[in-house]
């Protein structure tokens, strides 16, 4: 049984992917143990308490400096010793020490392919704003191992979505959800819950 914990800045639509992928059977041989946020209004943190599942506050704002929630963060994720740390939406950066302590054991979903449209400042509605500045044809969305850089880990899978001629940044960002990241991120968590990937000289491959 995989557990993993889900980190969730926002509404929480991924984790709602994930949540309902487990109970219909598309993710199997996994458990959500936790649900952390950064973010105290988190609608996530609803879905978590919806689904019996504890939900847990840890934000950069409660501590002194940065260095000191890094140092807290990565203790609790040591004591939650999950198997698999999904970021669904997280907008805080995962912190060196537990990048290192999780090695490869660490995923990300990003609403763009990368490399495109990724990286420092490129999150949420802003990749999409970006998207139709550039008048990119076709984005999509990635999920990808985490390492110390900002969405470089290696990926494991990418889904292209089209862009039409008269979509906004929020029509955008609801087509790459509900045909890319609902898709790509319950099915890389089944495929690494029942060992069907594995990670060799910084590269996924799947057997």
């Amino acid at each position: 049984m995989l557990r993993i914990v889900v980190c969730v800045s926002g509404g929480g639509t991924n984790l709602q992917a994930i949540l309902d992928a487990i109970d219909n059977g598309t993710i199997t041989n996994t458990q959500v143990m936790a649900v952390v946020s950064n973010n105290a209004g988190a609608k996530a943190l609803t879905r978590a308490e919806n689904h019996g599942i504890p939900g847990l506050l840890m934000s950069p704002k409660e501590y002194a400096d940065r260095a000191a929630f890094d140092q807290a963060f990565t203790e609790k994720m040591v004591e939650l010793n999950p198997d698999l740390i999904v970021l669904a939406g997280f907008l805080v950066k995962i912190p060196e020490q537990m990048v290192e302590k999780f090695s490869n054991r660490i995923v990300n979903i990003h609403p763009s392919l990368i490399p495109s449209f990724c990286g420092v400042g490129y999150y949420g509605l802003k990749v999409h704003e970006k998207v139709l500045e550039r008048g990119a044809k076709v984005t999509g969305a990635t999920v990808h191992f985490v390492n110390e850089g900002m969405d470089e880990g290696p990926i494991i899978a990418q889904k292209a979505v089209y862009v039409q001629q008269d979509d906004t940044p929020e029509v955008l960002q609801r087509r790459v959800m509900e045909e890319a990241e609902w898709i790509l991120l319950p099915q890389a968590i089944d495929d690494i819950a029942n060992g069907r990937i594995v990670v060799a000289d910084g590269k996924v491959r799947y057997i």
